[in-house]
């Protein structure tokens, strides 16, 4: 299968040779990879140029954009301006981010996955994070949920979903929207992926007030919205996350924020909220 790969990068010159050098090891070689240099003023764009003389399949563009950390815009925003540079011959189209190893059969497997399976719309391995000199799983990773650091989207399903939500709650719409129009999601516990910088250990109070505006935007509603806002904030061991989430969920509601998905996706997406709620109590 044709793997073309979009990494926005953002001052990661100490890790963004890591994940150059796992992915051009890979014993199934992606036709493309496009990584998009966010406004870097670190030598991200030096270390990048050094692989793009060695690979021609490997390429970098510049984008400029605010140096605040805003968790989805900023990041997808940087995606498509790589996504614009590539043609459509691509079977899965990945978003990967820059601090990343991935084992050498990773790409191999997750095209063993789409061929075994024509609904499987998603695909990714299990994020690792180092702790105490050993590789332990991130917390925040679930089986039936890929990370935002690793997407791989068959090409019919990326279409389908209507492509890359610029907003906070970018990688749950996604999924969502995916079962919505009757594709299938796997996690691959045997493919170990090395997460060099552990996600939200640069999120501000801003943008975590944004992820209750998301679980708004995605017409969560409140009871869910509540559930899902404590349940992150004891994965986080911090109360004053869960303040925060719903004091942006009703921000959202508020300033009457634009949703992400249509009435019709919405009601989906509480009674597929209420069904995992219900079958994680049995």
């Amino acid at each position: 299968m044709k793997f073309y790969i979009i990494i926005p990068a953002h001052n990661e010159e100490s890790s963004i040779g890591l994940t150059l050098d796992s992915l051009t090891n890979q014993t199934l070689l992606p036709k493309q990879i496009v990584v998009v240099n966010d406004n870097s003023t670190d030598k991200t764009q030096d270390i990048v140029e050094a692989y793009t003389y060695k690979y021609t399949w490997i390429s970098i563009i510049k984008n400029s954009s605010s140096n605040a950390h805003l968790p989805g815009t900023k990041i997808i925003n940087a995606f498509y301006k790589g996504f614009e540079t590539l043609d459509e011959n691509y079977d899965v189209l990945c978003k990967f981010d820059a601090d990343l190893i991935f084992p050498n059969n990773y790409l191999e497997q997750l095209s063993n996955h789409f061929y075994e399976n024509k609904k499987l719309g998603m695909a990714s391995g299990f994020c690792y994070i180092e702790k105490n000199d050993d590789w332990v799983l991130e917390n925040l990773t679930r089986k039936d949920h890929i990370r935002g650091a690793l997407k791989a989207y068959r090409k019919d399903c990326f279409l389908d979903v209507g492509k890359l939500k610029p907003s906070m709650g970018w990688d749950t719409v996604d999924e969502l929207l995916a079962k919505y129009y009757g594709w299938e999601i796997v996690t691959d516990d045997s493919l170990h992926v090395k997460h060099l910088k552990p996600t939200g250990i640069s999120y501000n109070k801003a943008s975590k007030y944004m992820q209750g505006e998301a679980m708004y935007k995605m017409r969560y509603g409140f009871i869910i919205t509540l559930i899902s806002a404590l349940k992150l904030a004891f994965k986080k061991r911090s109360f004053s996350l869960f303040k925060d989430y719903l004091a942006g969920y009703f921000k959202g509601k508020k300033e009457k924020i634009a949703f992400l998905v249509t009435e019709e996706e919405g009601k989906f997406i509480r009674n597929l909220r209420w069904k995992g709620m219900l079958n994680a109590l049995k």
